[in-house]
């Protein structure tokens, strides 16, 4: 277990004034699943941000295998991280379900029968083979989110954030994405889930972080546990 992430006096303000997100001193190691709840408009959210290089905070050092992001772009930042957001729609562009996983396959330069393959696991893997040729925006909030976390984890990630991933599913969907996690924490593909249903993540989590107000307020983390330096 290694220390991913370091965030040091971090301060994160959206508007220049009120406060979003405060955090003193928080290391998220690069196994296991880290479960962030807290209510809506917590700071949750902004966290999660911060660490996919989305947001640069405020005040403050955001390390991510001892960089600071502030020095990072977003392309260098998801070579290394995935990044699930909470509406699929926002990260899928491409005319049929096929080219959406394919896209980044092609861009770094993958044969077409390396391509294909990849293609095929992740469609299958998803339960998306009906769906090669369909428009994505056209699929069910469930498929859709499916097809999102295949698009991340195509591109062989080794450790994914993943921002409220169970809204809008139903018990069937929430059954088939936690199947899903297992088989990722198994392959020890790390990752943070952001979420305010406390049963579902607590049932994978090895690690909680709650936040309120902008600050955490409870880590299940022992501290003498926890990373204090920057790697």
């Amino acid at each position: 277990m290694m220390t991913l992430y370091y965030l040091d006096n971090v301060n994160y303000s959206y508007d220049g004034q009120k406060l979003a997100l405060s955090v003193v001193d928080l290391a998220i190691s690069d196994t296991g699943l880290t479960a962030v709840i807290g209510d809506n408009g917590s700071g949750k959210t902004t966290l999660g941000k911060l660490l996919a290089g989305i947001l640069k905070p405020t005040f403050g050092r955001v390390l991510l295998q001892g960089q600071d992001t502030k020095e990072m772009t977003l392309g260098e930042i998801g070579n290394r991280i995935g990044y699930l957001f909470q509406e699929p729609e926002r990260q899928i562009f491409a005319p049929t379900v096929e080219e959406e996983l394919s896209f980044v396959l092609k861009v770094k330069g993958f044969t077409k029968e390396k391509i294909n393959d990849m293609v095929d696991e992740m469609l299958t893997r998803f339960h998306l083979e009906h769906l090669r040729k369909n428009f994505p925006f056209y699929l069910s909030r469930g498929e859709k989110q499916r097809l999102a976390l295949a698009t991340v984890l195509i591109d062989k990630p080794r450790f994914i954030i993943l921002d409220e991933p169970t809204t809008a599913l139903d018990i069937k969907r929430k059954a088939e994405l936690s199947n899903i996690l297992k088989e990722l924490l198994d392959e020890n593909i790390g990752m943070m889930i952001i979420s305010h249903d406390y049963q579902f993540v607590t049932k994978h989590a090895t690690r909680v972080i709650e936040i309120d107000g902008g600050v955490i307020s409870h880590d299940s983390c022992n501290p003498k546990e926890r990373a204090n330096e920057p790697v």
